[in-house]
């Protein structure tokens, strides 16, 4: 996995920034060698809450298009929240459901709850770049910037409990990088390990915790303190969104998942191959 920021200011500006579609691109470009090399037949390729709000994202798409071979397919929220769901609840028993299954992403968070199917989803435009672009301007954040985050984020989850009952939940799933950075950090891990951060269990007591000690980090002191420096400057945006939801939600603990859309895209792919009978 590599971290592009693909999302970089289009919460302000509306558009993808073309810096930021240079290293997306440049990353499918190696993305692309490697398919290549493995003798790739079949691609499918997704974009998700970044291009969805961009004014400009065919000529992202055009751009991706040209290295990979393939076009990018632009995502609904309800489509990435399935994919989701069926990434993170693979291998789980289905008796541990109905399973909630929160993916923390960089411009929007999706909750899915289910057991074999999703019975309700909802994406909302709450993730850790956009809540970092939009309140999170000192270095540290002012007291001030946080509260607005918090504030931001609560009415955002006005629109999550008319559609999920997060009481329903035997299990409650949280998924991409801001999940399994906070679990890398309370696992008190020198290096990004998937096998010790997969199904690890972060409180609620926990992800506070973390949130405030990285609100009072600088960037210079979170890139010391995390296992993948390239999430200093997004990571307290993502902390709080993570943390008041769980307080607002009454969610006292998550079950940290490494399977996550990548996997649904993997599975989809799998259940659309032709029989081989």
């Amino acid at each position: 996995m590599r971290m592009t920021r693909l999302g970089q200011g289009v919460d302000v500006t509306g558009a993808l920034a073309p810096e930021a579609i240079a290293r997306t691109v440049a990353v499918l470009s190696e993305y692309a060698a490697q398919l290549s090399a493995h003798g790739v037949t079949r691609l499918r390729a997704v974009a998700t809450s970044a291009a969805r709000d961009a004014e400009n994202g065919q000529e992202f798409f055009d751009a991706a298009q040209a290295v990979l071979g393939a076009r990018p397919e632009l995502l609904t929220g309800d489509a990435e929240a399935r994919l989701s769901f069926h990434g993170a609840t693979y291998g789980l028993p289905k008796s541990d459901g109905p399973f909630l299954v929160i993916d923390l992403g960089g411009g929007s968070t999706e909750f899915v709850l289910g057991t074999e199917q999703p019975k309700a989803a909802i994406s909302v435009q709450m993730g850790c770049v956009r809540m970092t672009e939009r309140h999170l301007h000192g270095d540290p954040p002012t007291t001030e910037e946080l509260r607005a985050c918090e504030l931001d984020v609560r009415r955002e989850l006005l629109r999550v409990r008319e559609v999920i009952d997060a009481q329903q939940a035997h299990c409650v799933v949280g998924l991409a990088g801001t999940v399994t950075a906070l679990s890398a950090m309370q696992l008190g891990l020198t290096h990004y390990d998937a096998t010790r951060t997969h199904h690890s269990r972060l409180s609620a007591a926990q992800v506070s915790m973390l949130s405030t000690r990285l609100a009072r980090a600088t960037v210079a002191e979170r890139r010391q303190l995390l296992v993948e420096p390239a999430r200093a400057e997004v990571i307290v945006g993502g902390a709080v969104v993570l943390s008041t939801l769980m307080n607002e939600l009454c969610i006292d603990e998550l079950l940290v998942s490494e399977r996550d859309i990548l996997d649904g895209l993997a599975a989809s792919m799998l259940r659309s191959e032709p029989s081989s009978c």
